[in-house]
């Protein structure tokens, strides 16, 4: 089997590793996926304490941006009035102007005001389901959906509800919680440490042997259903003040009448992304803005979705179903990181 490194281009040389450090593990259940931390630490931190402080920093993510819990901030928006403005907390103002922002940038490819459709489609809070909704059940929903029908003060971190406007953060909010916790950790003088939510990772630092937080970049396999023959190449990533998510169409979906509906749904045109791209993979400074990209670009698809992270100078991997197998397409800015 053949093995690929990516290495951060800022990387100039390895960050010094923590003295006398003691390597440390947490794990645990959130966001309805399962999180860990690994992390170097220093001889005065107590593993409790920071367990307990990375628990607390997961919970009030959940607190303010899980459109599944209806005492969250965004469920309290999503049920205003219309007309109304709704003050959000600090945390739920950055992800949305975060989400907004990449809707803008990626042509409403992804869409944070796509929840009711989410829902629709079996893949949101209201249920699972297994059969296509009707064409004019999703006109209806499509049309109470929108990011450019919002408006965001600011100075008040007010949020204002036009009407039918249902916020989801699922493409975004657990990056953003993988930088939370990141930041608490660096906080609190762990600053060598790898944080993985769901599949999505972020790592800073060295470990005790000088060498980086070395990660595995997901792949589908032969079947394209995350079953079957393994690829044959490994890429292995050194995520030293680095993050990676990966979106793909094998993770949750369901099948009618011999065709699948993936749950990355496109807001564009209210049903689920059809082409054949398999994953797409962003490497990112920030697991918040990696997440909500590889989401919009496979939405996009193989081609525009690589005109884009070439235009924003995103690193991203895409593959690409064929009859042979798969085939790989990297951005620029990923084939730079490649030694």
């Amino acid at each position: 089997m053949t093995h690929r490194v990516l290495i951060p281009l800022a990387l100039s040389a390895p960050p010094t590793p923590v003295a006398r450090a003691r390597a440390w593990q947490w794990a645990g259940d959130t966001m309805g996926t399962t999180w860990s931390v690994a992390a170097e630490l220093p001889a005065a931190c107590d593993p409790s304490s920071l367990g307990t402080g990375i628990r607390a920093v997961l919970d009030g993510v959940i607190a303010q941006m899980s459109n599944w819990s209806a005492d969250s901030d965004i469920s309290r928006y999503n049920r205003a009035a219309p007309g109304e403005w709704v003050v959000l907390p600090e945390d739920a103002l950055t992800v949305l102007t975060a989400a907004l922002r990449t809707a803008r940038e990626s042509g409403g490819a992804y869409d944070p005001s796509a929840g009711a459709l989410v829902d629709l489609w079996g893949f949101g809070p209201a249920g699972r389901r297994d059969t296509a909704p009707a064409a004019d059940a999703i006109a209806r929903t499509r049309a109470h959906c929108g990011w450019q029908r919002m408006a965001v003060d600011i100075e008040r971190r007010a949020v204002w509800q036009p009407g039918g406007i249902s916020l989801d953060f699922c493409a975004i909010a657990k990056g953003f919680a993988v930088d939370a916790v990141s930041r608490y950790l660096n906080g609190a003088g762990v600053t060598s440490h790898l944080v993985e939510i769901g599949g999505e990772l972020s790592g800073h630092g060295v470990k005790a042997d000088g060498m980086p937080w070395w990660v595995e970049l997901e792949s589908p396999h032969a079947d394209g259903r995350g079953e079957g023959q393994e690829q044959d190449a490994r890429t292995l990533v050194a995520l030293c003040g680095l993050s990676v998510a990966t979106s793909g169409d094998y993770r949750r979906y369901f099948e009618q009448a011999g065709r699948r509906y993936a749950h990355t749904i496109d807001p564009r045109t209210g049903y689920p992304a059809t082409h054949a791209l398999a994953s797409v993979t962003v490497l990112h400074e920030e697991a918040m803005m990696a997440d909500a990209w590889s989401t919009a670009l496979t939405v996009l698809g193989p081609d525009a979705g690589l005109q884009t992270a070439t235009r924003h100078a995103l690193a991203a991997r895409f593959l690409v179903r064929t009859p042979r197998g798969f085939d790989e397409h990297v951005s620029p800015a990923f084939a730079a990181m490649m030694q």
